[in-house]
């Protein structure tokens, strides 16, 4: 077996998108994973890529705002590679809006994001329409935002393994480490640097709405895949017994999404998920050297973002550990 140049520990999407990233810079990379791709958290149904506010603008949300406008070219240099169907679609999204509060806030949100996103998407308020891919509303407003897309994380992760194979690498559940050593282990990972894990749980339903924007109510998130699906979720639990069965709590969420979403009250349930994501304290992505392993690096904290963040934090990890050349923030140094 040759010796590779970069191990990258961990076949989720971060680790996934830190090797595809030095293996498009010429380094052999080999991503070891002893329960395979898309185990953890990447293996989930949901997908939503949305950003963070356009406002008390910092170093995650542009670092953040500039991955989501790399999202695009990213995931199309993947599926040309692969021939895979990731199903990437920048949708954009809607919200609701409760009350006359909430209406100033968003408009004031609208003129900050028009200086902030730089031309590249915008952050409005419209009328909700009467169609029936519509949020109901009762102020009879929405946002529309055209920054936030989708993709089936399932797919895309194991998409991205396989645009790692395509460019000479080897994605493996055993293996020598050798070479500049990635730690992108997930919530269990994270935990030995000072994170830990938040359970998330959704569902998978029969219906479709492919090609619509997504839709964001209720503190849930309803995507509308391409296959004739849409994912709903998710719970966040910080206290949780068994990691990856689905109990009441998800019950719930489907109840508050037909509330807010009458819609899909018929739509059959084809699939329960429950996974735990990394959360980092300072809740950024935790990137750079290893506080821990002397001369290796961790590319981890994901969370709720690990999507949206994925094409930059491929290009950031590659650039610090081949180049040596650090563009990470200040604010995810472990």
């Amino acid at each position: 077996m040759a010796t590779a140049d970069v191990t990258v520990m961990g076949a989720g999407v971060f680790g996934l998108s830190v090797a595809y990233a030095c293996a498009q810079k010429g380094a052999f990379v080999r991503v070891i994973d002893p329960n395979g791709v898309a185990s953890g958290a990447s293996g989930g149904v949901v997908g939503a890529l949305a950003p963070h506010v356009p406002e008390n603008w910092n170093e995650k949300k542009a670092f953040q705002f500039d991955s989501l406008v790399m999202a695009a070219d990213f995931w199309a240099g993947v599926a040309a590679l692969t021939g895979a169907d990731v199903g990437y679609v920048r949708s954009g999204r809607l919200q609701p809006l409760a009350d006359a509060r909430a209406v100033d806030l968003a408009r004031r949100r609208a003129r900050t994001a028009a200086e902030l996103w730089q031309g590249q998407a915008v952050w409005e308020v419209v009328k909700a329409g009467d169609a029936t891919w519509m949020p109901p509303s009762p102020t009879g407003l929405v946002v529309h935002d055209t920054l936030s897309a989708l993709i089936h994380p399932r797919r895309a992760t194991r998409a991205l393994a396989d645009a790692v194979v395509a460019l000479g690498g080897q994605v493996v559940t055993t293996g020598p480490v050798e070479g500049r050593v990635v730690w992108a282990t997930g919530w269990s990972g994270l935990a030995e640097v000072g994170g830990n894990g938040v359970k998330g749980q959704a569902a998978l339903l029969r219906h479709d709405a492919g090609g619509q924007p997504q839709l964001f109510a209720d503190a849930l998130h309803i995507i509308p895949h391409g296959d004739g699906t849409v994912a709903v979720g998710s719970t966040s639990e910080r206290v949780f017994d068994d990691p990856v069965t689905t109990d009441a709590g998800l019950d719930d969420v489907l109840a508050r999404a037909v509330a807010a979403f009458p819609v899909l009250k018929d739509a059959t349930v084809i699939e329960r998920w429950a996974g735990v994501r990394p959360r980092s304290i300072s809740r950024a992505p935790v990137l750079g050297a290893h506080p821990q392993r002397q001369g290796e690096f961790i590319a981890n904290g994901g969370f709720k973002i690990g999507f949206g963040m994925a094409p930059k934090v491929g290009q950031a990890m590659a650039d610090l550990v081949l180049d040596g050349r650090n563009t990470v923030p200040a604010d995810f140094a472990p």
